[in-house]
Parts: C-alpha cells; sequence; structure tokens
C-alpha cells in the first residue's frame, strides 16, 4: 500500500506542475489516458520493468536544469541531406524556423489541429501498449501533450522529413506527441535530432499499412546533463516495412521504449540502437516486439560501449502470438566495458506460443579483444586509433541497419570524433 501510494502522490505532484489541455478533437484520447493513469500511477524503482533505472527525475514535479551544450563548429547531423525540416525549441514548434511541409508532399498539421484521420490513431496505439506491461510515462504524454506533428502519408514522400529539436531554456520541460499513419504502400523517412529540453518525453505513434514502409534515423542530442524518456508505439499490416535506428552519445539518463505489433502477413520490422557514454550515463532500451501474424521477421540489435562508470541496460522481449508460424526473430543485445567500473544490466526475453518459429537471443558483455588489438599495434597502428577501429567494428551491426549509406558514413564518422574527443 506505501508503495501504490507514493506513485499517486508523485503523480499528483507532477499533475499539478502541468497546465493539461482542454476541448478539442483529442479530449476523449486524453481523458482516456488520464484514467489510465490514474490506475497505474507514475513508475517506482521497484517497478519490475524500472528496476534497472530509476525515474526519480523523470517523475519529478520539476526537471532537474541541465546545462546548454555548445557544439562549436560541428554541423548537426542530417545537415547535407535534402530534408523538409520542422523546428522545435524547448518543446514548441516555431515556424520560423521550419521549412514548408508541403514540400515533402505530405498532409501534416500540428497535434492541436482538428483532423479526422488522427483520431483514429492519437493515444490509440499508446494505449495498446500497455499491456500486458504498463507504461505510466507514455499514458502521461498522451494526456498532458499539447505540441506535436501529426503526418499523413499517401504514397512515396518527396523527401525526408526531419524534426529537429533545440535546448535554449537549462530548465525547460517539453512533452511531444507525434503521429505518423502512412497509406498502403506509402514511403516515409522520418529524421529527428537534437537535445530537446532539459527533460523530454515524447511519443511517436506509428500506423503502417498494407505494402507501406517505414525509415526512421534519430541522434539523441549531445548537452549531457539531459534526460529523457521516449516511446515509440508501432502497429504494421500485412508486407509492411519498419526500421528504426537510434544513436545516443552522453546524456545523464535516457530510456527508450519500442512497443512493436506485426498484424499483418509478411510485415518485417527492425529495431536497433548504438549508444556511447563515458562518465555519468545512464542508457535503457526497452522494447517489445509482439508477432501476431505469419512469416513476419523482426530484429533488435543493440550495442553500447561503456567507459568510466557508464551504465547501460537493455531488456528487450519478443512475444510470439499462437497462429504466428514461420515467425522469424532476433534479438542481440552487448556491449563493450572500456574499464572495470561500467556496466550493462540485461534481461533478455521470448515468449512463444506457437511451434514453427525460429527465434534467437543474446546477450553479451566484455572488454576490447586485446590479439585484436596486439594485431593492429603490431602493424603500426596507434594505440587511440587501434582502439577507436575496434569499437566502430563492435558497433558496425547496429548500424548496418540503415539503409542509406549515406547517413550510415556520417554516423561512423561522428561516432570516431567522439571516440577521440573520449580518449579512444
Amino acid at each position: 500500500m506505501a508503495v501504490a501510494q507514493a506513485k499517486q502522490d508523485a503523480l499528483a505532484a507532477r499533475l499539478a506542475g502541468l497546465s493539461l489541455p482542454q476541448g478539442g478533437w483529442s479530449a476523449p484520447a486524453r481523458a482516456d489516458a488520464q484514467a489510465r493513469l490514474a490506475s497505474m500511477g507514475l513508475p517506482g524503482k521497484r517497478d519490475e520493468y524500472w528496476r534497472y533505472t530509476d525515474p526519480t527525475t523523470l517523475t519529478a514535479a520539476q526537471p532537474t536544469p541541465a546545462a546548454l551544450f555548445d557544439a562549436g563548429d560541428e554541423t548537426p547531423l542530417f545537415d547535407g541531406i535534402d530534408r523538409v525540416r520542422l523546428v522545435f525549441v524547448d518543446g514548441v514548434f516555431d515556424p520560423t524556423q521550419s521549412d514548408d511541409p508541403a514540400a515533402a508532399g505530405v498532409e501534416f498539421l500540428s497535434a492541436g489541429a482538428d483532423i479526422h484521420w488522427a483520431q483514429g490513431l492519437y493515444g490509440v496505439l499508446e494505449a495498446r501498449g500497455q499491456t500486458p506491461v504498463a507504461r505510466p510515462l507514455a499514458a502521461l504524454n498522451t494526456a498532458a501533450a499539447t505540441e506535436g506533428v501529426l503526418i499523413h502519408v499517401t504514397g512515396r514522400a518527396a523527401r525526408p522529413i526531419n524534426l529537429i529539436y533545440l535546448h535554449k531554456s537549462e530548465s525547460s520541460d517539453a512533452i511531444l506527441h507525434h503521429c505518423v499513419k502512412l497509406a498502403p504502400g506509402a514511403e516515409l523517412t522520418l529524421l529527428e535530432n537534437g537535445p530537446a529540453a532539459a527533460r523530454f518525453n515524447k511519443v511517436l505513434e506509428v500506423e503502417v499499412a498494407d505494402g507501406a514502409r517505414f525509415h526512421h534515423i534519430r541522434a539523441q542530442g549531445r548537452d549531457h546533463e539531459r534526460r529523457a524518456v521516449t516511446h515509440i508505439f508501432a502497429r504494421l499490416g500485412a508486407g509492411s516495412l519498419f526500421k528504426s535506428f537510434t544513436l545516443t552519445a552522453n546524456g545523464v539518463l535516457t530510456r527508450n521504449e519500442a512497443v512493436l505489433e506485426l498484424t499483418g502477413d509478411d510485415a518485417v520490422a527492425h529495431v536497433a540502437g548504438a549508444a556511447v557514454g563515458d562518465g555519468d550515463f545512464h542508457h535503457d532500451d526497452t522494447v517489445f516486439v509482439t508477432h501476431a501474424a505469419e512469416r513476419c521477421e523482426s530484429r533488435q540489435v543493440f550495442k553500447k560501449v561503456l567507459k568510466n562508470g557508464a551504465v547501460g541496460v537493455f531488456q528487450g522481449k519478443i512475444l510470439v502470438q499462437p497462429g504466428a508460424q514461420k515467425t522469424d526473430g532476433y534479438q542481440i543485445s552487448q556491449s563493450l566495458l572500456l574499464d572495470e567500473t561500467s556496466q550493462f544490466l540485461a534481461k533478455p526475453e521470448l515468449e512463444i506460443y506457437a511451434d514453427d518459429v525460429k527465434c534467437s537471443h543474446g546477450s553479451t558483455s566484455g572488454a576490447i579483444d586485446e590479439t585484436a588489438l596486439y594485431y593492429l599495434r603490431s602493424r603500426g597502428v596507434p594505440l587511440r586509433q587501434a582502439q577507436s577501429l575496434l569499437v566502430l567494428a563492435f558497433l558496425a551491426e547496429a548500424i548496418g541497419e540503415i539503409e542509406d549509406e549515406a547517413i550510415a558514413e556520417d554516423i561512423r564518422a561522428r561516432l570516431e570524433a567522439w571516440l577521440g574527443r573520449h580518449g579512444g
């Protein structure tokens, strides 16, 4: 009872600091989220799926201030790509810094607009994702978000859409809720980058209809003191494709959740991440993939490089429902620990109720291969460069999930630069 009361007290304090939106087309979804949230309360350290990550700073009434990071002359990721930029400053859409979304050839509106198709998506996938694991911070997002984008894609988008999150206030507390709906056969590439705010809570709901293709690549900003919890909820139709890759460099606390549901036969879902952390760094990937149709494929590929006491967490599950025959599910989570003070905490899970499936999972932690390091050093490669080469080789499988080779190469270059700044 004491634990439940503490969760309710934390919720009351958090809601007291928010100005909840009223009325509008999303009111029913927000009311439903508030009801679910009231029954759950906010997460606590004793919750099963928060046992490795302390949610206190994510649930506190006020955000912990986060210093702004000066990137110097480093160009932002994706700057070399012809894309449509949609800019948010501390969680507020800024049309003056944004491009005309019509240039992407998609239907775009802000989350405050009245649009009929979004009523069947906003909060719907988030609500489905609450079973069997409660995700209170996602419900809080649906209940409280006042900003976000609604993107409806009916064909192949002419250009990628880039959501850019700028952090200008050391005490900003941003809540964004995005919805993306792809019609049958449609295709979209969504890019995200930037630190967003001192504290950031984001939900991305993606409906991928039959035969549609969705590519998602994001880089979480370098403002080291930032804290973030993000959620992706996706539902895939027959013959559809969903691919998501996340690069994380620094950040005091990051929790990325992905809840994917393959509901149509022959759907493909890949979710991957590469994280590098030095010192006061805690990074948590929590993934739940449900196979509910035949001949579907899923891949979870997560790699973390940790040093100076950094902590990495992976919680991943593949659920194969009855009748989901010919499922191909693959899950790998690995860490490279560059010293004896860093930690990697993993909880891989398989739950299978079909008898004709191919599912595997693996999780490993280790140091740099001394034999490989010796081989490079014996051929004249300097120590730091040799270490960097081996780290990049370790991360290669995750980066390989990016189909656009130009973006993949840019990410490799930025990881190499990060390793150079942090001593290999």
